[in-house]
This record gives structure tokens, C-alpha cells and sequence, in this order.
């Protein structure tokens, strides 16, 4: 098991309630999430549940009871007298996937303009900032923990933006989506040492304008962002 996913597991156990079904049902949620997210498990593979307990170090019961919930979001298959399948997502999936994404995200722009604290733009921008100088700095340096420190900071600021339209219907459709993408596309859409500079440039492109309040600006460069992203998701090449 990976040291970020049993430093999530241990920050869960010291925040969760020491009682309650719905609670430890939400904890294995949570790290059974977490393994998708991660590419711990993979679309086509087969999992029994005693595995699950042993990855998600809950119980039994915990892991059962969060499973319809997988089921209901399409994120897990029960096969009979075989375990889990965690489905397999084709291109046409991808497409429609990055699709919604699309929609969701391009939408939350005006709620970002009118409802979102500046400061928190200007907190993103400069987190942005001082991860381009990390990588000039340490351009030489094992940054593994700091990559993964970005793809967890990627993730939450794209659902923190679609979170500001104040829809929880909206943020778990996006949130399911995302977590799909990240299954069928995991090694393609990943946040690495090659990509990272280009990751920043496009989220600064989006960000800047955004602080600005140039509603056309920060969408057309929203958009771009997210067409490099289904680019990469479908094997393709970036141009220039």
C-alpha cells in the first residue's frame, strides 16, 4: 500500500468518530475511493472483499456496506461468486466523460466571478507560482512527494471550483466523472515531472484572468486546459 494512501488512512482514523456504522461505512468509502483514484485497483480487475479490507485496513462490514454505493455511482460490479469488478471504460467513454467535465467546469466560471473569495483565487495563483520555482530549483532532486502533493492540489481545485456553484448534484456528477477519468486514463492524465510546468502554465492561463474578472479570458483558457487533458486521456500528442 502506498505511503500517501496509509497517510490519508491514518488522518481519517484520528478525524472520524470512534463510533457509528454511517461513519466507518464513510471511511471505507473514502479509502476504497482512494485506490481508484490512485490506480491501486484498475478497470477489468476482480477484487474480493477480504482484499479490500486488507487495502483499506476497515472492516468487513464497513467495506460491505460502502459497496452499493460504488455500485449505484458505476464505479464497482458484483459479480457473483467472483468478488468486485472494478468496469473497464473504452474511448467512447473518455469522450464523454471529458464531455461533462466540459460542461460542469466551463459553467462554474461566472459562480467563480461572483461568489468565490478573490483571496482564494490569489491563494492558487500563488501556490502555482511557487511550485514553477520548486521545479526550476530542484529540477535535479527526487520530487515524488511533491508531484503527488500536486495532483492532490490539481484535484481539489478543480472540485473546489465546481463546489463554488453550490449544487451537491452537480459536484458528485463531476466528482464520479473525475474519478472514472482517473481510472480509464491514470498513467496518460497524471501530473509528472515532464508535465508539471505545462500543467502550471495552463492553470495560470485560466487562474490570472480569472482574478482579473475576464469572464472570456478564463473560460477560453479553461477550455484549452481541458482539451490538452482529453488529448493525453485518449494516448494522443500535445502540439507545441
Amino acid at each position: 500500500m502506498s505511503d500517501h494512501i496509509k497517510s490519508r488512512q491514518r488522518a481519517q482514523r484520528t478525524s472520524a468518530p470512534s463510533s457509528g456504522e454511517n461513519s466507518l461505512k464513510q471511511v471505507a468509502y473514502q479509502r476504497i475511493e482512494d485506490l481508484l483514484n490512485w490506480g491501486k485497483v484498475r478497470p477489468g480487475q476482480v477484487i474480493s472483499q477480504r482484499e479490500l479490507v486488507d487495502m483499506t485496513e476497515v472492516t468487513l462490514s464497513a467495506v460491505r456496506e460502502a459497496i452499493p454505493r460504488f455500485e449505484a455511482e458505476g464505479l464497482l460490479q458484483t459479480l457473483p461468486q467472483r468478488g468486485l469488478m472494478v468496469p473497464s471504460l473504452d474511448v467512447v467513454f473518455i469522450r464523454e466523460a471529458y464531455q461533462m467535465r466540459r460542461i460542469i467546469e466551463l459553467a462554474t466560471v461566472p459562480d467563480l466571478l461572483g461568489q468565490l473569495d478573490r483571496a482564494i483565487i490569489e491563494d492558487w495563483i500563488q501556490w502555482h507560482l511557487d511550485a514553477r520555482d520548486r521545479l526550476v530549483s530542484d529540477g535535479n532532486s527526487d520530487l515524488t512527494d511533491f508531484l503527488r502533493d500536486f495532483q492532490l492540489y490539481d484535484w481539489d481545485m478543480h472540485a473546489s471550483m465546481v463546489n463554488a456553484m453550490g449544487n451537491s448534484l452537480i459536484s458528485n456528477v463531476y466528482r464520479v466523472t473525475a474519478i472514472k477519468i482517473r481510472m480509464s486514463a491514470q498513467s496518460r492524465v497524471r501530473v509528472t515531472r515532464e508535465n508539471a510546468t505545462r500543467v502550471i502554465k495552463e492553470h495560470l492561463e485560466f487562474l490570472e484572468p480569472l482574478r482579473e474578472g475576464h469572464t472570456e479570458a478564463a473560460t477560453k483558457a479553461l477550455s484549452h486546459h481541458i482539451d490538452q487533458s482529453l488529448t493525453l486521456a485518449l494516448g494522443g500528442v500535445l502540439k507545441g
